[in-house]
Order: structure tokens, then C-alpha cells, then sequence
């Protein structure tokens, strides 16, 4: 199981097998809610100082994309300083880092790998054998740094074409691994693909993620739009992400954090409805040894019930 997070909320995992309907069954293992993490290029300061007022479940440093080349040794001392000066009240603190074909990578491990980090997000994640590397060398920045060993946690960014074939894999690669984003941008470039306003070229690998996150029992995180003042259009992706069992929204503007909360925290009548099935499944199934029942005309069984388990369960852990 994953190490404790601070200023995270985390979820029980209770999936079981269809057969399984003894009451006292134990949930599985708990995982992240992230329904919006904020990324911040940390060399605009008044940007890191108005992150935490945003609200998103999780805050991202960011040291890649929105960092020039030139400025990218600059960017480091910043990134730590943000981690020691961020006042700390309900969100996790991560930081993205370059991806290891820069050779940036380790340089920027060892400057923000310190105590008030929660976790590395790891751009062009694409293999296991790159996340079991990061897992020792995040162990050993720990150990030196006085740190809860195994604290700091890992989202890979999968956003290659080899990233996606290796998905699963890099998904359960560690323990720390507590949930995974699609990059979308970065893979139609590696595809050489156009991007257009619909998405159907990147539909089946923003799919294979999903699945991948879902298989590992980790967060599925969305890509990031690029467009954030148009309301209808960021409700109708952010709806069709959750459709495709996603769980949050990687975000770049405090407007989508708004959007992201809510899109990806349960309706009040979905949370009714799976709260009336639970109580009628455990009553009138699991007290008696009945696999399926009736309610309000409609057929509940084993996996229903344990769907609207896990929908209370998050409906909790989201609230705020």
C-alpha cells in the first residue's frame, strides 16, 4: 500500500470478485483522489502564490513544458522554495519533472526532493523499469533528506506512442504509484498526428490510459486542455473524460479546477440512488444469502452493489 500523503484524500478500493458476498469482506487497498491537479510554471511567482487559493485536490511545480531551456537550471531553487515557503492546507504538492532522455531528470530530483513534497510527476513515462528506477532513487533522496521512506508518490505522464503500449505495466511498476495522466499533446506529436477539436485521433489511447489506471487501481487523470475560458466546451471534455472512467483532469487555470471538482465529484441523486441500493443490497442480499434483488423494479446483483459501494465511498472522500 501506498505510503500516507498529506493534504490528500484516499478512497478504499473495494472491487471484489462477483462470487464474494461475505459481509465482513476487506476492502483493498486505498487510492488517491485527484479529481483536479493545477499545474504552475514555478518561474511566474504570482502564479505559485495564488495556487493554493484555487482549490484543485493537487498542485503541480511545473519544471518542463512551461519552462524555457535556458531557464531550466534557474527553475530548480525556485521549485524548492515553493516547497518550503507554500502554505499547506488540503492539496498534495507535486512537482513534474523533465523526462530522463533530457539528462535533466536527476538534477531535478535532487533539488526538490525534500521534506512538504508529496510527489514526482514523471514526463514521457514509458516503461516500468523507468519507474522502478525512480521508486530507488526517490528511496535513496528519502533517506538523505530525513524523509518518510516511501512518502513522495509517482503519476507517470504517459505520452509517447511506447508509453502507451507499456501503459499497464508502468501503471503497477511501484507502489508509489498513485496515478497516472494522459498526455495527449505530447502523443499526437509522437505520432505525427493532427490534433483537432473533436479528439477521435487520440480517442483510443486516451481509452487505453483510463483502462491502465482502472487495472492498477490508481487515479485515471485526464489530459490537460489548452482552453480555458470556454465553460461549455471544458464541462462537455471534462463529462466525456469521466465517461471514459476517468477520475480527475490534469488543469492549467483556476477555472477548470472549479469545473474539474464538481464534474468529477458524484451527483447528489447518483449518491442517493447508490446509498438506497447499498442499504437494500445488505439488507435483503447480504443478511440473507441472496445474490440479486429487486429494487424499485430494476434487477441489483453483486457487481451493482459493489459499484454504488464504491460510489459512496468517493462521494465521502470528495467531500469537502
Amino acid at each position: 500500500m501506498n505510503a500516507p500523503i498529506r493534504g490528500s484524500r484516499r478512497i478504499r478500493d473495494i472491487t471484489v470478485a462477483m462470487s464474494d458476498l461475505a459481509p465482513e469482506a476487506t476492502p483493498g487497498p486505498e487510492y488517491t483522489v485527484m479529481r483536479s491537479m493545477m499545474t504552475v510554471p514555478v518561474i511566474v511567482q504570482r502564479f505559485v502564490d495564488k495556487a493554493p487559493a484555487a482549490g484543485a485536490d493537487a498542485i503541480c511545480l511545473d519544471l518542463e513544458d512551461s519552462i524555457p531551456p535556458a531557464e531550466k537550471a534557474a527553475a530548480r531553487p525556485l521549485a524548492r522554495q515553493a516547497i518550503e515557503a507554500m502554505p499547506r492546507s488540503g492539496f498534495a504538492l507535486y512537482v513534474r519533472v523533465n523526462g530522463y532522455a533530457t539528462g535533466l531528470t536527476e538534477a531535478d530530483l535532487a533539488a526538490v526532493v525534500r521534506p512538504g513534497l508529496d510527489g514526482i510527476v514523471l514526463s514521457k513515462a514509458d516503461s516500468a523499469e523507468m519507474i522502478a528506477g525512480l521508486d530507488a532513487h526517490l528511496g535513496r533522496l528519502e533517506a538523505e533528506h530525513g524523509i518518510e521512506a516511501g512518502h513522495v508518490a509517482i503519476v507517470p505522464l504517459i505520452e509517447t506512442a511506447k508509453g502507451m503500449m507499456e501503459a499497464y505495466d508502468v501503471c503497477r511498476a511501484s507502489p508509489r504509484v498513485s496515478g497516472a495522466i494522459f498526455g495527449a499533446e505530447d502523443f499526437a506529436t509522437d505520432m505525427a498526428i493532427k490534433r483537432t477539436d473533436t479528439a477521435e485521433e487520440v480517442l483510443w489511447a486516451r481509452n487505453m490510459v483510463a483502462v491502465a489506471c482502472h487495472a492498477a487501481r490508481i487515479a485515471a487523470i485526464d489530459t490537460p486542455d489548452p482552453n480555458y475560458s470556454d465553460e461549455t466546451h471544458l464541462r462537455r471534455e471534462m463529462t466525456k473524460a469521466k465517461s471514459l472512467g476517468y477520475t480527475g483532469k490534469l488543469c492549467i487555470h483556476p477555472t477548470q479546477v472549479q469545473i474539474a471538482n464538481e464534474i468529477f465529484s458524484p451527483a447528489e441523486d447518483e449518491v442517493a440512488e447508490a446509498r438506497a441500493i447499498v442499504a437494500a443490497f445488505e439488507r435483503d442480499g447480504l443478511a440473507k444469502g441472496i445474490a440479486a434483488i429487486a429494487v424499485d423494479g430494476k434487477m441489483i446483483d453483486t457487481p451493482i452493489y459493489w459499484r454504488a459501494r464504491r460510489l459512496v465511498e468517493w462521494a465521502e472522500a470528495t467531500k469537502p
